[in-house]
């Protein structure tokens, strides 16, 4: 499925921060926001060299500020002196396994970091639309599926406790403040750009085209929701827009999901297939600290905002397996950094 061009006039000109901009979804939401024609301000704190924002250069199209989200005199510093509408706030340590050894980390990027955004935003006057970023890990282990937002926030494992949390604080600062702020759930985001290769997708790509047999860290039963990066983009996007349209879904948080469930062996097969190898997984069964089924409704983004996904496995998983072989043919040493 084709990527829609046509430009919102609500994006023009539009002064958007985004945090988290090196990172798989914040890469490509300011691409699209440069597209749509916003202002756009991008918060960076490490310089990843090899990043999908400088592969395409949209660094040198953006306006660029160095420090961390947990900085919270510099948050309020740029949202003021660049008098930000629209805050994108996607910075976050997104990995379980590091949260898992170094929940702290976690705990200060996704917890103080988020807070430091929503104080921020409370105190500039320019600020019109918060966008959280937040994960299906907020609702924890659920016995009854699919989430919807009515489930209860109860992550147990530091990474699901830090969303879980985050998204609490979020909704604080609405029915406290009347902040306008809306926040994201989405599933396990795949695409161009991914170079962390403990995930599923892309190291399962890298070892096909190496000729290796992918390695699956689980028992390979785990459920979980599978989101293509570029329909995150414009679900943050969507979202926005129809915050400044309909100023009573402030305060509200909403799942967005292909609504398709698939275990890690199911995803695993089916690049296999997109990539017509015949190698078979190594299954390793040494995952730790997981929740076993995981997946969203979008039933409420569907009815309430009128939001669809724009694209599925069949044409996701085409896009996403020709940019790895590009990269890789390009710079093999690629393969070899960790996210």
């Amino acid at each position: 499925m084709a990527f829609n061009k046509k430009r919102s006039p609500f994006w023009l000109d539009r002064k958007v921060l985004v945090t988290g901009c090196t990172g798989l979804v914040g890469s490509w939401l300011v691409a699209d926001l440069v597209d749509a024609g916003a202002d756009v301000v991008g918060l960076i704190r490490d310089q990843v060299h090899r990043s999908n924002l400088v592969r395409m250069g949209l660094d040198r199209r953006i306006s660029v500020v160095h420090g961390s989200v947990e900085d919270y005199p510099l948050m309020e510093r740029v949202l003021n002196e660049h008098e930000i509408q629209t805050v994108m706030h996607l910075a976050a340590q997104t990995i379980v396994g590091i949260a898992n050894r170094n929940p702290l980390s976690t705990f200060d990027a996704n917890i103080k970091g988020t807070w430091s955004v929503l104080e921020a935003a409370r105190r500039t006057r320019t600020v019109e639309q918060v966008v959280i970023a937040s994960s299906d890990k907020a609702y924890g282990d659920q016995p009854v599926l699919p989430y919807d937002e009515d489930t209860p926030l109860q992550g147990t494992h530091p990474y699901d406790v830090s969303k879980s949390c985050a998204d609490l604080i979020a909704r604080a600062y609405f029915v406290s403040y009347k902040l306008p702020v809306c926040v994201t759930r989405c599933g396990n985001f795949y695409g161009p750009g991914d170079l962390n290769w403990n995930r599923i997708v892309p190291g399962t790509i890298r070892s096909v085209i190496r000729g290796e047999r992918p390695i699956i860290r689980s028992d390979g039963t785990l459920i979980r929701d599978y989101f293509y990066v570029r329909d995150g983009s414009a679900g943050y996007m969507f979202l926005a827009e129809k915050m400044a349209e309909m100023p009573n879904i402030h305060g509200e948080a909403f799942n967005f999901s292909n609504e398709i469930q698939m275990t890690v062996l199911q995803i695993t097969e089916r690049i296999l297939q997109a990539m017509g190898s015949e190698l078979r997984p190594v299954v390793r069964n040494e995952a730790s600290n997981e929740i076993l089924h995981q997946y969203l409704s979008a039933r409420k983004a569907r009815e309430l905002l009128g939001w669809a996904p724009r694209w599925n496995l069949d044409s996701a998983l085409p896009e996403t397996v020709d940019w790895y072989r590009r990269l890789l043919a390009e710079e093999p040493e690629a393969g070899l950094v960790h996210a």
